[in-house]
C-alpha cells in the first residue's frame, strides 16, 4: 500500500505543480476555479444529463450559479481572499460575475479546461490507477 500511495502522491504533486505554473504561481486560482465550475456543473451531474454535451457556449447556458459567499464556505477561505481571486479570474477571462454576485465558467474556460482534462489530466491519472492496481494486485 505504501508504493501505492507514493505513486499516487508523484501524480498529485505533478498536477499541482503543472497547476501551479499556469495560474501565475498562484495555487488558490485553480482550487477557486475548481470550486466555481463544481458548482457551476452539480445540478447537471445531478439530473443526469451529460455535463459536457454540446459546445461551451450551450454548456454555459445551463450552469448552475455560485457566489462568492458559497464559494468561501466549501474552501474555508477567508472571503476577502475569494472575492481578491475572483476578481483575478475575471480579468483571466476563466468566470464572469454578474452584477448580483452569480459566478459562471465562461465558455473559453470550460473549453480550454475541457481539452485539458481530456487530453491530459485524466490519461494520467487514469495511467497512475493502472499501474496502483497493478502493484496493489501482486
Amino acid at each position: 500500500m505504501r508504493a501505492a500511495a507514493v505513486m499516487l502522491a508523484r501524480y498529485q504533486i505533478y498536477s499541482l505543480r503543472r497547476l501551479f505554473e499556469e495560474f501565475e504561481r498562484d495555487i488558490l486560482l485553480p482550487l477557486l476555479l475548481g470550486e466555481i465550475a463544481l458548482h457551476n456543473i452539480g445540478a447537471l451531474e445531478n439530473s443526469g444529463e451529460s455535463v459536457f454535451s454540446g459546445d461551451a457556449e450551450q454548456i454555459a447556458y445551463t450552469l448552475r450559479p455560485c457566489n462568492a459567499y458559497s464559494i468561501a464556505a466549501a474552501t474555508g477561505l477567508p472571503r476577502e481572499t475569494v472575492r481578491r481571486k475572483i476578481v483575478r479570474l475575471v480579468e483571466l477571462g476563466w468566470i464572469t460575475r454578474q452584477e448580483n454576485g452569480h459566478l459562471y465558467l465562461t465558455p473559453r474556460a470550460i473549453e480550454h479546461f475541457g481539452k485539458l482534462l481530456g487530453s491530459r489530466d485524466l490519461p494520467e491519472l487514469l495511467d497512475a490507477a493502472e499501474r496502483i492496481r497493478r502493484r496493489i494486485a501482486r
